[in-house]
């Protein structure tokens, strides 16, 4: 007879006790449920009694509030059991002057919206576009005007030509400067001097930051460490308005420094006025120049008097003009004063004409007038510009109408769409957010602070 198998016969087969038995597994589960809360509570009490606050914090601090991660109360108020979670302004500009963005701000946000901390080792300089575009998304300032872009979201959106290249009332942007120049001649091959060779000039031949320390190769020695008498301000044009100076002192490496005739033109350009000499005038004013005429020739005459018996030079002799006797022998100061105008003739017509723009006033000795160079110290004069930054690339990578421009007038600094084709997001590109370029305190009206803050290692030995 075959043996019947039911569910109630197979349920008295099943230990209802078995949960009670102990097991190996069942133990371990048991002592773990136990130590590790208990260990937790250990480590937590054991910084709690050395009083090292870092096992409640939230995150890491940046690079220069790391020596701040044990000093909770150096920022947070200290309430019942427990640190405020946010920072007041007030525990920021105890230690930091912010000053404001702009006098007309109809709000200041506060520190921590743009610098948040606890993210670890980060910049915090590096605020997101977010907090700029805040307020430059839909720009209200009272003071706005067309000299601000009202709608600026990022760099890529909403961001405006440079003003510098921007067209005014329909008229085209032009280079303010005075100097003739002509940069495409400059780029191809050029003689040096009127019988010197042929070559190839570089950039940096005439462009370089003012702390680059490296010889110059068509310079002139006697005029580099000639004194002349205009300064910097005779000939640059200072930038009427700024944006706010970086908190980064500057290193002399940012910007281009402006051309010098001595280091960047003298070797090309020679400023030679008469055969019987070989050096050239001063890159001078006009006044300096005739009276170096007048004691160059005063001083030659002096010591070859023969030379004041003058014999007509008929090769000399112009179409239109009196011709003068064979011979006419003439005085010391006589000689002197026709040598210094055909000189200044020279110079004044064609040698110092070539560069400059000349005019007769009439006034004393019928000295010409030069127009100040202005040249421009700082094409965007509302940023941070830092050419050392870009020293990997070539010149012509940025500037490349600089080959190909003939007026002076040219501006040639490159456009934002040159900037945007490396400057944008993603990881591809270099950094696009706005503190890259733009600084928001200003830095210039930085006050000082005074110091309250001692670290605790030295709280002991100081008090």
């Amino acid at each position: 007879m075959p043996r019947i198998r039911t569910t109630k016969k197979l349920a008295q087969r099943i230990d209802l006790n078995y949960f009670k038995r102990p097991t190996p597994f069942k133990r371990a589960k048991f002592w773990s449920c136990i130590l590790v809360p208990a260990a937790a509570l250990v480590w937590i009490a054991s910084h709690f009694i050395s009083g090292d606050p870092r096992v409640y914090s939230s995150g890491r601090l940046s690079e220069p509030h790391a020596v701040l991660e044990k000093q909770c109360a150096a920022c947070h108020v200290q309430q019942v059991g427990a640190f405020s979670a946010s920072v007041s302004d007030a525990a920021c500009l105890s230690c930091h002057d912010g000053p404001v963005h702009h006098a007309d701000m109809q709000r200041q946000p506060a520190c921590a919206r743009c610098h948040a901390e606890h993210r670890g080792r980060v910049n915090l300089a590096a605020t997101s576009n977010q907090a700029c575009a805040s307020c430059h998304s839909d720009l209200q300032s009272p003071a706005n005007s067309a000299h601000y872009a009202a709608h600026i979201r990022t760099f890529e959106d909403g961001h405006p030509e440079f003003a510098a290249l921007r067209s005014v009332s329909g008229v085209a942007a032009s280079d303010p400067g005075m100097i003739k120049l002509n940069h495409a001649i400059h780029m191809k091959l050029i003689r040096v001097g009127p019988i010197g060779p042929v070559v190839q000039l570089d950039c940096s031949d005439c462009h370089r930051p003012a702390a680059v320390e490296t010889s110059w190769g068509y310079a002139d020695a006697r005029y580099i460490s000639a004194n002349p008498s205009y300064s910097d301000k005779d000939v640059l044009l200072m930038a009427t308005s700024s944006g706010n100076a970086s908190f980064r002192p500057p290193t002399g490496r940012e910007l281009m420094a402006p051309p010098r005739f001595a280091t960047a033109c003298a070797r090309c350009h020679l400023l030679t006025f008469d055969k019987r000499f070989d050096e050239g005038v001063p890159h001078d004013k006009p006044e300096v120049i005739y009276a170096f005429l007048l004691k160059k020739f005063a001083a030659y005459i002096a010591t070859h008097p023969s030379e004041l018996r003058v014999a007509r030079e008929p090769s000399r002799d112009l179409t239109g003009k009196p011709w003068s006797p064979e011979v006419r022998v003439l005085t010391p100061a006589q000689w002197v004063a026709e040598r210094t105008a055909a000189s200044e003739d020279l110079l004044w017509r064609k040698t110092c004409k070539q560069c400059h723009t000349l005019s007769f006033t009439g006034g004393k000795n019928d000295l010409p007038e030069i127009a100040p160079a202005k040249i421009t110290a700082k094409w965007l004069p509302h940023s941070n510009f830092d050419h050392d930054a870009h020293r990997g690339f070539s010149c012509a990578s940025c500037h490349q109408k600089a080959f190909t421009s003939t007026e002076s007038a040219d501006i040639l600094i490159p456009g934002i769409a040159v900037c945007q084709a490396c400057h944008a997001t993603g990881p591809a590109h270099a950094e696009a957010r706005c503190f890259e370029c733009h600084t928001y305190h200003d830095w210039s009206k930085r006050k000082g602070i005074r110091p309250t803050f001692t670290l605790p290692a030295l709280r002991s030995s100081s008090d």
